[in-house]
């Protein structure tokens, strides 16, 4: 990689996966991070002319199934199950934005 990577790229990349860096743990993590795009920059260079994309490592398939509707909960249930519940509908945690996930 031409450039050092920043513990602010790092620290982008932190809050992008929703984890919470102290500024040792962003130095340790810089290092890591530098391994495994110094890694992915690797593999680019390999030249795979002539090569198959691998789709799946076994000689196994999917085996799809119709998508046919089952038996459902009855929404009574539902909501005596659901921690909170405003009827008809489930109360479930923001997870876009700064919603702090589930």
């Amino acid at each position: 990689m031409a450039e050092p990577i920043s513990n602010e790229y790092v620290r982008k990349v932190a809050n992008l996966s929703r984890l919470a860096l102290s500024d040792a743990e962003v130095d340790e993590y810089r290092g890591r991070l530098a391994a495994v795009i110094g890694y992915v920059e690797r593999l680019r260079e390999l030249d795979l002319t002539g090569i198959e994309p691998l789709t799946n490592v076994g000689d196994t398939f999917n085996r799809l199934r119709d998508d046919a509707p089952g038996p459902t909960l009855p929404n009574q249930t539902l909501m005596k199950m659901a921690p909170r519940s405003v009827p008809p509908f489930v109360v479930v945690p923001k997870v876009i934005g700064e919603g702090g996930g589930a």
